[in-house]
C-alpha cells in the first residue's frame, strides 16, 4: 500500500533556472536605467541582485547578474520568467547598443556567490535567509519594500532613475511599508502557488512569495503579510468562501524589518 510515500513525501523541486544575456557597448548603462540595483557594483565573481520593475513600482522579476566582461553582463532568474523578462526590457532598448538573448543557465554561472537556489536544499536555505524569489504566477504582484528588497541592499537609493524607481523612492522616503514579507513553518505540505491569497491564523490576508516542503512534509514559506503583525489574533470564523486558513507559526528572518 503507497500509505508510506504520504507519511514520507519527497521535497518539492527547486525551480529551473535560465539566463540573460545582455551584451553590447551600452549594456551596463541600459541596464543602469532598467534594474533598481547600481550597476557600477557589478563583478565577474559575485552575483548582484536587482528588481526589475513595471513604471508602477511592481517586481517583474528578480535577477542575479554578474559582469564577466565590460560589455556583457549575464542575469539568472527562474525559467518561466525569462522571456517575460526579456520582453520588458527590450521594450526600452531604443537605439541602445544592447542585444537581449534567453539561454539556458549556465552550472558554472549558478555557482557563483549569491546565485540562485538550484536544489532543495540550497532553497530551503535561501527561505530561511529570508531571501525572495519572483515566478511567473506572482510577477507584477508586489512592490519592491513589500519583498524587503530594501533590506536585502538590491535597491541602491542614491542612483539615477529606473524603470519604477518614483514609485520605490516615493514609500521609501515618504511612509511606512504596511506589508512587508515574513517567515512562517506549517506542519504539512502547503499546495498553493507563488502569489496566491491565503489567510494567517489571527485572520489576516497574506500572499504565498515562496514555500518549500522538507523531506518530513513540513513546510516553511515566505509570504507577505501586514508588518508589524497584530498584537493579538482574531478569531476568525471558517469560511469557504474566502482564502484558505493556514494553520502556521511564524519564523525569525536574520534580518531586521524597519518598524
Amino acid at each position: 500500500m503507497p500509505a508510506t510515500a504520504h507519511r514520507n513525501p519527497q521535497p518539492a523541486a527547486a525551480p529551473r533556472l535560465a539566463q540573460l544575456r545582455i551584451s553590447g557597448v551600452d549594456a551596463r548603462r541600459f541596464l543602469q536605467g532598467q534594474l533598481s540595483n547600481d550597476m557600477e557594483l557589478l563583478a565577474a565573481d559575485r552575483m548582484l541582485s536587482a528588481g526589475l520593475h513595471s513604471p508602477q513600482g511592481r517586481v517583474l522579476a528578480l535577477l542575479q547578474l554578474c559582469a564577466p566582461a565590460a560589455d556583457e553582463i549575464m542575469a539568472v532568474l527562474p525559467e518561466d520568467l525569462a522571456v517575460i523578462a526579456a520582453t520588458a526590457l527590450t521594450r526600452f532598448i531604443l537605439r541602445a547598443k544592447v542585444r537581449i538573448a534567453v539561454e539556458a543557465a549556465d552550472s558554472a554561472l549558478c555557482a557563483l556567490p549569491g546565485a540562485p537556489a538550484t536544489t532543495v536544499s540550497a532553497r530551503i536555505r535561501d527561505i530561511g535567509r529570508g531571501l525572495p524569489q519572483v515566478y511567473a504566477a506572482s510577477s507584477g504582484q508586489f512592490i519592491a519594500q513589500m519583498l524587503n528588497l530594501d533590506v536585502l541592499n538590491a535597491i541602491a537609493f542614491d542612483k539615477g532613475c529606473y524603470t519604477g524607481q518614483e514609485v520605490i523612492a516615493r514609500a521609501h522616503y515618504r511612509g511606512r511599508v504596511k506589508r512587508r514579507m515574513q517567515r512562517f513553518a506549517t506542519d504539512s505540505a502547503l499546495p498553493l502557488p507563488p502569489g496566491a491569497t491565503l489567510r494567517l491564523g489571527d485572520g489576516s490576508n497574506a500572499q504565498l512569495v515562496d514555500s518549500v516542503v522538507r523531506a518530513d512534509g513540513r513546510c516553511e514559506f515566505l509570504a507577505v503579510a501586514p508588518w508589524p503583525p497584530a498584537a493579538e489574533a482574531a478569531a476568525v470564523a471558517d469560511d469557504p468562501a474566502r482564502a484558505p486558513l493556514i494553520e502556521c507559526h511564524s519564523l525569525p528572518l536574520p534580518y531586521s524589518l524597519p518598524a
